[in-house]
């Protein structure tokens, strides 16, 4: 079987290093980071991919988010860069990176939009959005024309979530604690960034925006019956803010659009959670992802349990093609096996 992956992360060289010497990269690349050769080594990373037969990667960029790191000043320069150093280790190993997802500097939206009309037009496969911009929401107005050019190009968003420790768990507090904010903030965070582009009438807007949620949709497939149901009520709940309108604009019933949207399967090989997110989006809306290389082995773990688990699910060999390789194929719009 062919295996392409939708969705793994590697810094390459010049913006590692660019990262590295910011303050806000010292705290964010901290320990775990820069102890995993794997996110920034090309060649450990190539050794990483040919542990695997018949198994390519479409690259892009780590975390913290380039608008977490530096300001409007400097991230249109920083996310230039990441992308250029992205799109020569695909244009120099296209036999692993088959092809790279973008990043912009969303907290300088003119320049955002000017980075994403150069990346897709000279060969971005996909741009990668977080679920928030330094804290602020994804469906602001200023961000509407970046969804359009976006829709425009037929290339997907990869949407990842982002959560730091300074969204606290609690009211009376400052943090997060335990890394609540990433280990079940995050799915979180997805739920509610997909809930926004859903109920600020985006999708509605730019119908034919394809979205691929990280960590196969987060909350979302798990919560199916809450999110069916519940949003059809919308309103019932709220006394100081009038929602009785809203689903009367909506094109479609709220739990339609949250089917349309896309999952991949990078769910730290957990099998359970693969076959309820398979359930919820259907084997034409799921792309293999491994997530490489934040597992406990620091590049190859996640990609070998993720793989066990697709293999386990028994799944229909023309479901398991897409899967694994057609529905990236397709959207990525990447050679066919």
């Amino acid at each position: 079987m062919r295996y392409i992956d939708a969705f793994n992360h590697f810094f390459p060289k010049r913006i590692y290093e660019l990262m590295l010497q910011s303050s806000a990269g010292q705290k964010d690349l901290g320990k775990r980071m820069q102890g995993i050769p794997a996110l920034y080594d090309v060649e450990e990373r190539l050794r990483v991919v040919d542990s695997f037969p018949d198994y390519t990667q479409v690259i892009c960029l780590g975390m913290p988010a380039i608008d977490r790191l530096t300001g409007p000043d400097h991230s249109p320069e920083w996310a230039r860069i990441g992308n250029d150093g992205l799109a020569e280790l695909v244009a120099k190993y296209p036999d692993r990176f088959v092809g790279y997802a973008a990043s912009l500097p969303m907290n300088a939206p003119a320049a955002a939009l000017k980075e994403a009309e150069r990346v897709l037009s000279n060969g971005a496969n996909a741009i990668q959005l977080h679920t928030n911009v330094d804290g602020a929401p994804i469906d602001q107005e200023q961000f509407l024309p970046i969804y359009e050019i976006i829709e425009r190009s037929g290339k997907p968003i990869l949407l990842h979530p982002i959560r730091t420790r300074e969204m606290a768990d609690y009211r009376t507090e400052t943090v997060s604690k335990y890394e609540i904010c990433s280990v079940i903030g995050w799915p979180f965070e997805t739920g509610a960034a997909l809930a926004r582009l859903v109920f600020s009438g985006i999708m509605d807007r730019f119908p034919n925006l394809k979205v691929i949620a990280h960590h196969l949709g987060g909350i979302i497939p798990y919560f199916e019956g809450r999110v069916a149901h519940s949003w059809d009520q919308l309103g019932a709940r709220t006394s100081d803010e009038d929602y009785s309108l809203l689903l009367k604009k909506l094109k479609k019933r709220p739990f339609d659009y949250f089917k349309d949207f896309y999952g991949d399967t990078a769910l730290a090989g957990a099998r359970a959670p693969t076959i309820c997110g398979l359930s919820f989006f259907g084997p034409d809306r799921v792309l293999f992802a491994s997530d490489c290389p934040f597992d406990k082995e620091k590049g190859r773990g996640y990609i070998r349990s993720t793989i066990a688990v697709l293999e386990s699910l028994g799944l229909p060999e023309d479901d398991m093609k897409k899967v694994c390789h057609g529905n990236a194929e397709t959207m990525f719009g990447l050679r066919k096996a």
